[in-house]
């Protein structure tokens, strides 16, 4: 899916590819803080457990009911 034209690294209308930061996960084994860049292997760091659940946003999310 990461299909790179062949016009200076740009992907779709133009916008430039950023390097992604990676994010945090917990494993669900121990409960270690594991932090993972994309096309990197899911794996504990700690145990080499590789179940990790995604770390919940900080970010106050809001929906409007009808």
């Amino acid at each position: 899916m990461s299909y790179q034209g062949g016009q200076g690294g740009s992907y779709g209308g133009g916008a430039p590819i950023r390097a992604q930061p990676p994010m945090e996960y917990i494993c669900a084994e121990c409960a270690s803080i594991n932090e993972i860049k994309p096309r990197e292997p899911i794996r504990c760091r700690e145990c080499g457990h590789r179940i990790m659940y995604k770390k919940r946003t900080n970010r106050m999310l809001q929906f409007e009911a009808r």
